[in-house]
């Protein structure tokens, strides 16, 4: 599977960050954690949004869109409103308020070292839930292109993670995100605009999701309602979810969005407040780019694989592939796709011949014809498949694969610098050794990012048995929903607040999100018994009003905080700086 181009691809684009790690070595702590307050507006807003549209952006919520159809939208339009909310509510107040970390925040603004411990906890609960998605993604982008064991693809993303974080910190990491954000763009981009040709004659991907088939005289969409149907699934401009469902989904996105510590530090490495809301604002521009290309990737993917998969004959391993599918065209057949035989052993699709004909049929649980479903593709390899399902150049599939690494890269150590910042400064520096100076802080922030990378790989490859990464991903925004968002938001807005509150909020999200998480994950597993019908990526908005009441009940039944802080909070209330 392994050809000239994707080798090519991916050496120079690792060559390219490895490069910028050591030109951008940090120096000192400042630099380390949030490159020296002085990264220009524009850099910040692509560098942001790397961090932010990670492998669960690049490679599986097409995927998701292609399969769920409308219903996979709720990951679209979460994100989306979330970052909105992040940058225009919160990001140029926490810029104001000077701190290295959200953690720094919370123990504070609550003048509290035990608040400070719990955003610690907090911090580090979401981030490693999200970093697990993230090294899926390297798992799969590399077991699938490189030909190697989907662990090994996980250990080589280490690597080369593990250089360009700890060398480099934010500082490094930031320049790297910019390379990062330009790889992946112009990768998720191009084959769109190809597949949008070949489809739809429009070679743009937004205008062709929403215009006609090619020579065929009705809309795309139309075109893919029918297919769909006519297999037995329901129609693509439709959800099985259930209304509650998809709100809460949505909303835990959206409120998780801006609770996200890995988000959020991005606004601190910029000169000022004002800083902030340009950089905002440039992020939100990059992240666009991507986010309105995604559905139409998702519907031309859902047309490809089905033309190309549904009723073909399949080739066994131990037959020669030429041979056999020049005999299956000869004799008027369609072979099984020369990517599928490709894909297949990396275990992400898989074909089951329930009638024993040899040929594969895909369909739905309702299909008209009572067959069953036979082939079993797991959604997020599509993006990464997209280019050889539509018989692209061979570079073309080369520049997905390095974009795909790009994404889950680019987040992943964004997340590391989170967890390696909470432990080094929030921890060590801020709570059990006050006196420690700057350079021994750094070889701390230093030993906690390597010791991170390795628990990141640990837990990617567990999460493998965890579902789709965007599925994966979504836990950690439920979780940063419930725990993070609701301290954060009444920490800025609402004077009254006090530590006591601040803690109890925090603990009650944690706990009750994570609780449910787990036990309809790993025990309960039965749907029917979610509670009103919210599933576990949904269950954080629901908790995150319970942690909130929590907070409020309890901060007005014990003491107002300090003068201080009170004053504290009106200034930051003002980003004027």
């Amino acid at each position: 599977m392994l050809d000239a181009w994707t080798l090519f691809f991916v050496i120079t684009t690792f060559s390219l960050y490895i490069g910028i790690a050591i030109w951008a070595r940090a120096g000192s702590t400042n630099d380390f954690y949030v490159a020296g307050h002085d990264v220009h507006p524009t850099v910040n807003g692509m560098a942001t949004a790397a961090d932010w549209m990670s492998a669960a952006s690049f490679l599986s919520m097409a995927g998701l869109i292609a399969f769920m159809g409308y219903g996979g939208s709720v990951y679209l339009m979460g994100w989306t409103g979330g970052y909105v909310l992040l940058a225009l509510l919160l990001a140029p107040f926490l810029r104001e308020f000077g701190k290295f970390t959200v953690p720094d925040f919370v123990g504070d603004r609550y003048y509290s070292t035990a608040a400070r411990v719990i955003a610690v906890v907090c911090a580090l609960f979401v981030s490693f839930t999200y970093i697990a998605g993230q090294m899926k993604g390297v798992g799969v982008a590399f077991s699938g292109f490189l030909g190697v064991p989907f662990e090994w693809g996980i250990v080589i993303g280490m690597v080369i993670v593990f250089f360009y974080a700890v060398l480099g910190g934010m500082k490094g990491v930031t320049y790297t995100q910019v390379a990062q954000y330009c790889v992946l763009i112009f990768a998720f981009t191009v084959p769109a605009i190809f597949m949008s040709l070949i489809i739809t004659g429009n070679p743009v991907p937004q205008l062709g999701f929403i215009g006609e088939a090619k020579g065929e005289g009705i809309s795309m969409l139309a075109k893919l309602n029918g297919v769909v149907t006519d297999l037995g699934f329901g129609e693509y401009t439709q959800t099985n979810k259930s209304m509650i469902d998809v709100f809460c989904i949505t909303a835990a996105l959206m409120f998780g969005t801006a609770g996200l510590p890995h988000v959020i530090i991005r606004f601190f490495t910029v000169k000022s407040a004002d800083a902030a809301r340009v950089s905002a604002g440039w992020a939100l521009i990059f992240i666009a780019i991507l986010y309105t290309t995604a559905p139409a990737v998702g519907a031309f993917a859902r047309i490809n694989f089905i033309d190309t998969v549904n009723e073909s004959t399949y080739i066994a391993d131990d037959e020669d592939y030429d041979a056999r599918a020049a005999e299956i065209e000869a004799a008027g057949g369609q072979p099984v796709p020369r990517w599928y035989k490709d894909w297949e052993p990396t275990g992400l699709v898989a074909f089951e011949d329930q009638n024993g004909d040899g040929v594969m049929q895909y369909r739905g649980p309702d299909a008209p014809d009572g067959l069953q479903n036979e082939v079993t593709p797991n959604n997020d390899i599509f993006v990464l498949a997209n280019p050889q399902i539509a018989n692209l150049p061979g570079w073309v599939i080369g520049l997905v694969v390095a974009g795909g690494l790009a994404a889950a890269l680019s987040t992943a150590a964004g997340l590391l610098m989170v967890i390696s910042s909470a432990v080094s400064h929030d921890l060590c520096k801020r709570t059990l050794f006050k006196s420690m100076d700057d350079k021994t802080e750094l070889r701390v922030a230093r030993g906690a990012a390597a010791g991170a990378v390795f628990a990141a790989g640990v837990l990617g490859i567990f999460s493998n048995s965890l579902g789709f990464v965007a599925q994966v991903v979504a836990f950690a925004f439920g979780l940063a929903a419930a725990s993070l968002f609701p301290v954060i938001f009444l920490g800025i807005f609402w004077t009254r607040m006090n530590k006591e509150g601040a803690i109890a909020s925090m603990l009650t999200g944690l706990i009750t999100t994570f609780g449910y998480i787990y036990w309809f994950k790993f025990v309960d597993t039965n749907p029917a018994n979610w509670w009103f019908g919210v599933s576990p990526e949904g269950i954080g908005f629901v908790f995150m009003w319970v942690a909130a009441a929590v907070g409020v009940v309890t901060t007005l039944a014990t003491k107002a905080p300090p003068r201080e802080i009170l004053e504290l909070v009106q200034k930051i209330r003002m980003p004027s700086t």
